[in-house]
């Protein structure tokens, strides 16, 4: 169980959860903003997207320190979940009538 409790506490699973909080934050914003809200949709992205980044990241750490020849496949999984996270939270940024540049938008 410590262990565990330790994987949750490690930087790069708070930073996932960070970026989550700030992406759900700026949907809702977004939402909001084009008169587009519903709560069953947060409820739902809260139960599946939510646990989906966190515990499959934990899964792969507890692999990582299992099989140390896995330890790259951690740190660029880390990498992609962090990109895929940044890219939604330009999406709902220009979705909130922020200027983004074109590189950025696709």
């Amino acid at each position: 169980m410590a262990d565990l409790v330790r994987i949750f506490a490690t930087s790069q699973v708070q930073t996932i959860v960070i970026l989550i909080v700030v992406d759900v934050v700026l949907g809702i914003i977004a939402a909001l903003l084009k008169k587009d809200f519903a709560l069953g949709k947060v409820a739902g992205f809260m139960k599946t997207g939510i646990l989906k980044y966190v515990f499959a990241f934990a899964v792969l750490v507890l692999i990582g320190q299992a099989l140390p020849a896995m330890a790259m496949v951690v740190k660029i999984s880390y990498f992609l979940i962090v990109l895929a996270l940044a890219g939604s939270i330009l999406d709902n940024l220009g979705k909130m009538g922020l200027p983004i540049p074109k590189i950025l938008r696709k």
